[in-house]
């Protein structure tokens, strides 16, 4: 449909992560056994969950969530990334563009949330440890989990209903492997001030109290342990901290790189890089996280074992 001198859009081309065919051919195998791993992982930790009553616990239940927001966080990117390193410039309509930065966006704040909701859970397990079936109950951590998606539906809207208000006019070709906010604003004949604001606020927000409440509860949990006279005491608290603590550093140096540096001190290449680490790579390194650093689920996961070959 015209308007003035202008079409409106109805589809965008997304370039992927590279044009030459035998790197296409080679990325498309690799991503394709990241994409199969990340499935397998993640289903496998929310199954283990489920069928051992001792992973019945607040932290565990966070856990399953965290496997299933890495499911999703990965099938919104993944699939259209596969199909790109096949055909040059992939085609998506501009519903289904919205539809993808939505799911994206709703996955990746809900991770964040959950993220905090598990430090402090390890909060209170180690500094009020007398006081942890009331203050983490089922009621808790149901709250807890809803308020995690409704953060990223919230979230998510923001986005999407920014995104909405744009019209887009003039080229589209979207310089990334999926429909992220900023390379879609580029795009865009329409956008103003807000259109940018909002957004950065909204995300950067979340960030900002999501890490105080992580770092918040583990100043607390570093000074519990430092007052613990057992070595043993010590090293078990630490041991139940580790893979959350690694998790939280790789999902939160990679958003923070992406969400907070300067536009300007990254190229669009690097960019691309780094959005594949945190969308693509973390979905499936989390569960090998928290199965290879935890005794509780490789303990879980040997008795599993033991019974399906009794």
């Amino acid at each position: 449909m015209g308007l003035g001198n202008y079409t409106i859009i109805t589809e965008f081309i997304i370039f992927g992560l590279t044009e030459d065919a035998t790197v296409s051919a080679i990325l498309f195998v690799l991503f394709l056994i990241i994409y199969s791993v990340t499935l397998m992982g993640n289903v496998s930790i929310i199954m283990l969950i489920r069928s051992s009553p001792q992973l019945h616990t607040p932290m565990y239940l966070f856990l399953s969530h965290l496997a299933f927001v890495d499911i999703g966080y990965s099938s919104s990117v993944t699939p259209i990334m596969l199909r790109g390193f096949i055909r040059k410039g992939t085609l998506i309509p501009v519903y289904s563009c919205v539809a993808q930065l939505c799911s994206v966006v709703t996955f990746g704040t809900a991770e964040c949330f959950l993220l905090a909701s598990m430090a402090y859970d390890r909060y209170v397990a180690i500094c009020s440890p007398l006081l942890y079936s009331t203050q983490m109950s089922s009621r808790v951590c149901v709250l807890l989990v809803g308020a995690s998606y409704l953060g990223g539906c919230v979230n998510a809207w923001t986005f999407t209903g920014c995104l909405l208000n744009l019209s887009f006019c003039g080229p589209n070709k979207v310089n990334h492997f999926f429909c992220d906010y900023s390379p879609l604003l580029k795009l865009s004949c329409s956008h103003d001030f807000s259109s940018e604001v909002i957004p950065a606020i909204s995300s950067g927000s979340i960030i900002v109290v999501t890490v105080f409440i992580i770092a918040l509860s583990y100043v607390y949990i570093l000074i519990s342990i430092l007052k613990m006279r057992s070595t043993e005491g010590r090293q078990k608290a630490f041991s139940t901290c580790t893979s959350h603590l690694t998790a939280v550093m790789l999902f939160y140096g990679t958003i923070t790189f992406i969400y907070v540096l300067p536009k300007s001190s990254y190229s669009t290449d690097q960019n691309k890089v780094v959005s594949v680490f945190y969308t693509v790579v973390i979905p499936m390194l989390n569960p090998l996280i928290y199965s290879l650093r935890n005794k509780d689920v490789k303990e879980a996961l040997r008795k599993l074992m033991a019974r399906s070959l009794w």
